[in-house]
């Protein structure tokens, strides 16, 4: 959940949507994302919408303690403005911030919620991050029990100097120890969260992290490269000449050797940054955004999307408490994409999936810079041939270069 909104034109105080947003609402998949803003310390690479306890000081609304009850009153407001739909929640995602600084129980009062709102459907997949060091054995059956079935666990890293730049505060085998705590649990689906990149980080030391977390035995990997982000501490240290910038050509290596490692442990790259040992453990929620899906986001900067209507809620959790306690939308800002808009956005995210893109959204010159992407060896052949736009591994490490072509 990024920490920098955008503009956007005012937002309802009721939070009502146009008509036409909601025509064809329930017939679309939902999903509900859950924005927990709360860490106990931040870490220097982080550009999320996050607060330390010394941070938030003692604003009403602002605490742990209040979360799951301003959660609640929103996923209210957003049964109100959806009307009489018949909906059913496929996927929910507990994000932050660190959700598993909360009482599982909280969090099995607000999947209640929206099981009563809503309903869950029967196979739903319901997700909550999770670092390694804020759950035990005990949370994560709690977790389980509530109906929680996949949990993933920021790992980043397995050598301690790269968890040190990334002001990691867990020790490097606890990511391991979490995933055979969270199998013990009855998580059928665990994955874990890498990064590379890190300034001081050697090819070597990413090779271990990625042999750590296939030992590990998950289903699920992330691997993201590093992104300095303005107004963090990581940025400040680099602006300042304490650790060098990271490369391009670096991150395209160790991109290259996670696609390698991961292929040969089993896993099957199905996102960009992300790889799976089988269809089923894909993370159904990301899928929902990455094809245009309906989602309702709860919580401080959260954002939402249904039916062409984006919004955002206020970042601070004091004032989206407050809104919420008075009734009201706590919604900061929205846009009705237009069909431009929608369409350059289907092609930016449906361009990083193994599915690829249907050539049919593309114009006369988008699918010409297409072909040329073929051409080039960055698109799939045979894909191309079944109407589809697929990327190569080269593809992928050039992806957003073979975006700008598509819709320039």
């Amino acid at each position: 959940m990024p920490s920098t909104l955008p503009e956007g034109s005012p937002a309802p105080a009721d939070g009502s949507l146009p008509p036409a947003s909601l025509e064809g609402v329930g017939t679309r998949p939902f999903g509900v994302y859950l924005h927990v803003p709360f860490c106990v310390t931040r870490c220097g690479y982080c550009d999320f919408n996050t607060y330390t306890a010394d941070e938030l000081g003692p604003a009403p609304g602002a605490s742990r303690s209040s979360w799951a009850d301003g959660a609640i009153a929103e996923l209210r407001l957003a049964r109100r403005v959806l009307g009489g739909a018949d909906i059913t929640v496929s996927t929910v995602f507990v994000g932050g911030g660190t959700p598993s600084l909360l009482p599982p129980g909280d969090l099995a009062r607000v999947l209640d919620v929206i099981d009563g709102e809503f309903g869950l459907s029967e196979d739903a997949e319901i997700t909550t991050e999770a670092n390694p060091e804020s759950v035990t054995p005990a949370s994560l059956s709690a977790l389980r029990a509530a109906g929680f079935t996949r949990v993933s666990l920021g790992m980043q890293s397995a050598r301690p100097h790269v968890l040190a730049v990334l002001d990691r505060v867990h020790t490097p085998g606890r990511a391991t120890e979490a995933v055979a705590e969270a199998r013990e649990a009855g998580f059928e689906h665990v994955s874990l969260d890498l990064i590379y990149g890190t300034p001081g980080e050697s090819i070597d030391d990413w090779r271990a992290s990625l042999d750590a977390a296939v030992a590990a035995g998950p289903d699920h990997i992330s691997a993201y490269a590093l992104i300095v982000e303005e107004g963090t501490a990581l940025a400040a240290r680099i602006r300042r000449g304490e650790l060098p910038m990271p490369d391009d050509d670096d991150q395209a290596d160790k991109y290259e050797l996670a696609d390698d490692v991961l292929g040969a442990a089993g896993f099957t790259w199905y996102e960009l940054s992300n790889w799976a040992t089988s269809p089923a453990a894909r993370c159904a929620h990301n899928e929902l955004y990455w094809t245009g899906g309906d989602w309702w986001g709860v919580g401080p900067g959260a954002h939402s999307h249904v039916g062409g209507t984006r919004w955002w809620n206020v970042k601070h959790p004091a004032p989206w408490a407050a809104r919420l306690a008075a009734g009201t939308s706590p919604a900061q800002a929205r846009e009705v994409l237009d069909t431009s808009t929608r369409r350059t956005e289907r092609v930016l995210l449906e361009v990083r999936h193994v599915d690829g893109l249907d050539l049919d959204v593309l114009d006369a010159e988008g699918r010409a810079a297409a072909r040329r992407a073929v051409d080039d060896g960055l698109g799939v052949p045979d894909a191309f041939d079944r109407g589809r736009l697929v990327l190569t591994r080269r593809g992928r490490l050039l992806a957003d270069a073979v975006v700008r072509d598509l819709v320039s």
